[in-house]
């Protein structure tokens, strides 16, 4: 035990370089890009795209062994019809700022040719290649950036645990080799040193602009360990941008299918699934609506977050159609709008418009989002500041305005009332620019009793 501490020790100081205390500036620095991105594209994609069972965890609640599962499934992964440039080009027209995809889930399989271990998509699976490298090269000359979505939990090793349901041990011992000295070693230390030497791996070849890490509930953080893991990513790309599933050392909130209704203190994405689903389920036919998905995407940027948006590959690398006809659907609205959403800041606090916000760079337009259908009016409060213009962002005509109850003496701005009566509303939701001569302020007084009159 004392002599595999020591060997763990003495790699870990030759691998990793003494992280200093990040700045405040180069944190900011590092996280520029993603405050700026607004859409993401999340790719689901493994043996459980076979498209019967749930990713992984189908194993681990004992629905299917593991033997019907990583062998059964591994024969129909046959990638025949895989085409990545082609995704690359669909999410790009989408919008999407950036794309990450699964290099191994919880089970194990990895879609690269890891040299670590044998269940990999080459030795493996009925594909009997490599089919990461070309995810990111398409993404990257597509002009989108890449992140690596990597299972800090690796259900299929033999070192690694817990484990709750039934592996054929000895042959999993065959199928992760390790160097002769690392016998003596714990299990736990191989299984700590073969995560660092992936995580190596995937970024020796691919330099990714995000990792984006999952698992991480089964351990604590010096179990991992996380600061190593977090310090060395930092040594190998010093730009990288890591999720929060790294215990307390990621860069950003990752919120899981709800959007928060409290704005968050710190960077954050939304990941959503479009069914109930994040890999491939032939029989999962719960989709949800454009709308539902483009009000959520309003709802994350206006609070500031990106929307990490999930699409599940099936087995031979097509996309479902149901999910293709969706990702368009969001596109052809978001580029209508993208003025207020793309270039929106995070919006005005609640209870100035009675729904979701955004705001121009420069302070002078707020962008009105209304999920509903128009009826007669809609109100903007507690606004200082001179109106120019108000229009429908889809179509560019003018929305009548009045200003109601102004007493500026009191330093309290009158309500801007909008005539809709006669808008035509967009598809799906509606976008409304509220454009100011200068950059407003906002009111944010109680009230008080009016002691002057004209």
């Amino acid at each position: 035990m004392k002599k595999s501490i020591i060997l763990l020790l003495s790699i870990l100081i030759t691998t990793i370089a003494v992280a200093q205390k990040e700045t405040t500036e180069a944190y900011n620095e590092r996280m520029e890009w993603f405050r700026e991105a607004r859409l993401g594209i999340f790719i689901h994609w493994g043996l459980y795209s076979e498209g019967t069972t749930s990713e992984s965890w189908a194993m681990y609640h004992k629905s299917i062994s593991w033997s019907d599962y990583m062998e059964g499934k591994a024969s129909v992964f046959t990638a025949e019809n895989y085409h990545p440039e082609e995704w690359a080009a669909l999410f790009k027209k989408v919008g999407a700022d950036y794309v990450v995809m699964t290099s191994k889930h919880h089970d194990g399989f990895a879609l690269w040719d890891t040299k670590y271990s044998k269940i990999n998509a080459k030795d493996w699976s009925a594909a009997k290649r490599d089919v990461y490298t070309p995810y990111v090269d398409a993404v990257r000359k597509a002009g989108m950036k890449v992140g690596v979505y990597y299972s800090l939990c690796d259900w299929s090793h033999p070192d690694y645990s817990p484990i709750n349901f039934p592996r054929p041990e000895k042959k999993l011992r065959k199928l992760y080799p390790y160097p002769k000295m690392q016998t003596y070693w714990t299990k736990w230390s191989r299984f700590q040193q073969f995560n660092l030497n992936q995580m190596k791996e995937l970024f020796d070849r691919y330099q990714p602009d995000l990792i984006w890490f999952d698992g991480d509930w089964e351990h604590k953080a010096d179990e991992w360990p996380s600061r190593v893991i977090k310090d060395s990513l930092l040594t190998w790309n010093p730009n990288i941008v890591v999720n929060s599933r790294l215990n307390s050392y990621g860069d950003y909130n990752t919120p899981e299918q709800d959007p928060p209704i409290k704005t968050p203190e710190r960077p954050w994405e939304l990941c959503l699934t479009m069914n109930e689903s994040w890999g491939y389920q032939k029989d999962d036919n719960d989709y949800k609506s454009p709308k539902f998905l483009i009000e959520t995407f309003v709802r994350s940027v206006a609070k500031g977050g990106n929307l990490l948006l999930d699409v599940g590959p099936k087995a031979d690398g097509t996309i479902e159609q149901r999910q293709i006809d969706l990702l368009e659907e969001i596109g052809a609205w978001y580029h209508i709008h993208e003025e207020a959403v793309r270039y929106g800041q995070p919006g005005i606090p609640y209870g100035h418009f009675d729904g979701e916000t955004t705001l121009s760079a420069d302070g002078k337009s707020i962008y009105l989002f209304c999920m509903g259908k128009f009826n007669q009016m809609l109100t903007l409060r507690g606004i200082k500041g001179e109106v120019q213009n108000i229009t429908m962002l889809h179509n560019k005509l003018d929305v009548p305005f009045k200003i109601q109850d102004s007493t500026p003496w009191n330093d309290i701005p009158g309500i801007i009332v909008m005539d809709v009566s006669q808008a035509e509303d967009a598809r799906y939701v509606s976008v409304i620019k509220v454009e100011f001569k200068e950059p407003f302020s906002l009111y944010r007084g109680i009230g008080h009793g009016v002691e002057l009159n004209d």
